[in-house]
């Protein structure tokens, strides 16, 4: 499945050991995706499904707005959930989805919290957590970010002491009002198509410092993303699209 292009591989059942996901996960010798979403029962929460997310490293991921979408859209499509709105429980807790008539799915990232500023890199970041770790940085234009070395900082980050457990990183430039566009380098994964949370940890620092108002639209490399900060709490809506599906060897 995949989100604005950032792609998963969903397996029902139990979890996959790190040598399988990063196996799995190989855009060479594999499948090839940024991660590994395994939808299982819900526990005693009346939830619909759980979900789990390994990064395509083999790392476990504590929170993906993409992935939370994939996995409403997979259960949706199976009939699992009465109805279109329903809950998914994850690592972090329950999560708020509805599959819209025109498909794509509006979700409920919880609760954000925004941190300190960090200067690392020649660059100042905005530390915020939605669930997972955050680095936000803006810049005065979208031509600067194609300039951006993102790999190189991404993976410097990861050693910063202000984020002892990593970051995710996102650059991000106003194209017009309430609209940003962002490139983002993820934990376990580099640089991707798109991320949710980093969506939401972009739109809600954009929204505390005046940038933007409560609804923003943030522009991946791999389509656009609706955001609601809703005090502090956000949305997103975006597709969440099935592309093939078979059967892994063991």
């Amino acid at each position: 499945m995949e989100a604005l292009g950032n792609d998963f591989i969903v397996i029902e059942g139990s979890a996959p050991d790190p040598g399988q996901v990063q196996a799995w996960c190989d855009r060479r010798r594999g499948i090839g995706a940024d991660g590994v979403l395994v939808v299982s029962g819900p526990g005693r929460s009346g939830a619909a499904a759980r979900m789990s997310l390994w990064n395509s490293d083999g790392s476990f991921a504590e929170s993906c707005g993409n992935g939370l979408r994939c996995v409403a859209r997979y259960v949706f499509d199976r009939g699992w959930a009465e109805g279109r709105a329903f809950t998914v429980e994850t690592s972090t807790g329950l999560s708020e989805v509805e599959v819209m008539a025109d498909g794509s799915v509006r979700a409920g990232l919880g609760t954000y919290r925004i941190g300190s500023s960090v200067t690392a890199f020649g660059h100042s970041f905005v530390s915020a957590s939605v669930g997972n770790p955050h680095a936000v940085t803006f810049m005065d234009s979208p031509a600067g970010i194609d300039r951006v070395d993102l790999g190189e900082i991404g993976r410097l980050m990861q050693d910063h002491p202000a984020f002892p457990e990593g970051v995710n990183v996102e650059f991000a430039a106003p194209l017009e009002q309430g609209v940003f566009r962002v490139r983002v380098w993820e934990r376990g994964a580099g640089e991707t198509r798109a991320c949710g949370t980093g969506a939401v940890a972009v739109a809600a620092v954009a929204h505390a410092q005046g940038r933007a108002g409560p609804a923003v639209e943030i522009c991946y490399p791999g389509g656009s993303l609706g955001v609601e900060v809703a005090g502090d709490t956000a949305w997103i809506r975006g597709p969440a699209v099935s592309v093939f599906a078979g059967t892994i060897p063991a």
